[in-house]
């Protein structure tokens, strides 16, 4: 119980903060930086989360059933999250937002996937500051 909590407190909170930003009719954002690039951000990180709690820690192989599972739950949000902004005055539903989600959730889990392979075959190979 306290081990799922650890993995999964960090998603939840994550997904309120998501969640609180979205409520604000005016988002603290610099204007100077795309909207979809914030989108593709934030994602990415609740795609490491979400995949770090199903993958049960990191770093870890990206297996099929993670990947998808990672995916679902990000896009799922996304899609919850321009739902709720249809009734956030001043913000809108965006389809075009929720591709820059789904984009920044993928870009992330491709990196997992590059980490968990990187770190995985380094731990089969000695170090100079391992004993021999």
């Amino acid at each position: 119980m306290l081990r799922a909590l650890s993995l999964w407190a960090p998603v939840v909170i994550y997904m309120a903060a998501i969640f609180s930003v979205s409520a604000d009719p005016d988002p603290p954002a610099p204007k100077s930086i795309s909207d979809k690039l914030m989108h593709m951000a934030a994602y990415g990180g609740l795609a490491v989360l979400v995949f770090r709690a199903v993958a049960g820690g990191i770093p870890a192989r990206v297996t099929r059933r993670a990947a998808g599972a990672t995916m679902l739950i990000a896009a799922a949000y996304g899609i919850s999250d321009e739902f709720h902004q249809l009734f956030v005055p001043g913000r809108s539903a965006d389809l075009n937002d929720l591709f820059a989600d789904v984009a920044g959730a993928a870009i992330a889990l491709i990196g997992c996937w590059a980490w968990g392979i990187i770190r995985t075959s380094n731990s089969q190979f000695p170090t100079s500051n391992s004993p021999s």
